[in-house]
């Protein structure tokens, strides 16, 4: 009991209870109400118990190879069980324990100069609002944000984040359409240097027609980033829609072969009610999520928070009790 009670008053106390409440309640109706139906059946461990979980994990999009873990690790530590008040309470428990790696931060500072965040995805995973957003949010915890329109092949991919800029009050470094993103990124940092900006947010093209040349691209923009600012980009971020799921996972490994990756942002994680997604990235690709996209206001981008993630997919408003 105390072990899920810890889970529980993490959650109860976090700022973003709410967000998270109301941004997972679509998973939560689906994922989280069968699991509560099976521990209101619940009579013993057997096969057909643990088929049931499995199918369960398998209809919220939580990868085959992921699921037959966490069932695993549920039976084999199923002597634990009478710790909890329910089997769910135990299963929330094996959850928690199995997306064990939390990352302390968020982002990477640079202590010496600009920090260059390079922001990585396929067209209409929401990459260049996640980029506004993020814009947003930095601004108002006090920092001097800029952002680049490296996007430049795109039709409208330049006036949309300029115009995001302008109602956020931010700069925007920008090209021309079609010019070389790399030449964009190389003004970016010139201008972050000039300015003393702390973050610089880089909007990149998400082109995967052609693996070779995202990779060339990507390490190009990587490379005159360095050139320009030691250390950058810090922070590699890439941008994945949560409703396309486990297509999700193979959009990410390209990516991953291309440059390297260093954290994860989930969009429209409000419009899906499969989003188990997240356990198979943690399993899967060992890449920190770092923000989920909880819905379409700016600030319902929020920092990924483990407790927040699996109570909102679970519990949902018991946890309040």
């Amino acid at each position: 009991m105390a072990l899920f009670q810890s889970i529980r008053d993490k959650f109860k106390k976090s700022n973003d209870k709410d967000k998270y409440l109301t941004g997972l309640d679509k998973s939560r109706r689906s994922f989280g109400d069968r699991i509560r139906a099976l521990s209101n059946n619940f009579h013993g461990i057997d096969d057909d118990l643990l088929e049931e979980l499995m199918m369960i994990l398998l209809e919220g999009d939580v990868g085959i190879q992921t699921a037959q873990k966490i069932v695993d690790r549920f039976e084999e530590h199923g002597a634990e069980m009478k710790n909890f008040d329910s089997m769910e309470d135990y299963f929330i428990y094996i959850l928690y324990e199995f997306y064990d790696e939390v990352p302390e931060e968020y982002i990477h500072f640079n202590p010496d100069g600009p920090t260059v965040i390079l922001m990585v995805g396929v067209n209409g995973s929401g990459k260049t609002t996640t980029s506004a957003k993020l814009l947003s949010l930095y601004k108002d915890l006090g920092k001097k944000v800029a952002v680049v329109a490296a996007d430049t092949f795109r039709a409208g991919a330049i006036d949309q984040i300029d115009q995001w800029a302008t109602r956020l009050g931010v700069p925007c470094i920008k090209g021309k359409p079609n010019q070389d993103p790399s030449s964009v990124i190389v003004d970016g940092c010139r201008y972050a240097k000039e300015n003393d900006i702390d973050i610089l947010i880089c909007d990149t093209a998400g082109r995967l027609q052609n693996k070779t040349n995202l990779m060339k691209e990507l390490e190009k923009m990587s490379r005159v980033a360095a050139r320009e600012i030691e250390g950058a980009p810090q922070e590699v971020w890439l941008v994945l829609d949560a409703t396309t799921g486990q297509n999700g996972i193979s959009q990410a490994n390209v990516f991953l072969e291309a440059t390297n990756v260093t954290g994860i942002v989930l969009t429209k994680m409000d419009g899906t009610a499969k989003g188990g997604v997240v356990l198979s990235i943690h399993d899967q690709l060992h890449i920190p999520v770092r923000f989920l996209g909880l819905g379409e206001k700016p600030d319902d981008l929020r920092p990924f928070d483990v407790a927040g993630y699996i109570m909102g997919m679970t519990k949902g408003m018991s946890a309040n009790d």
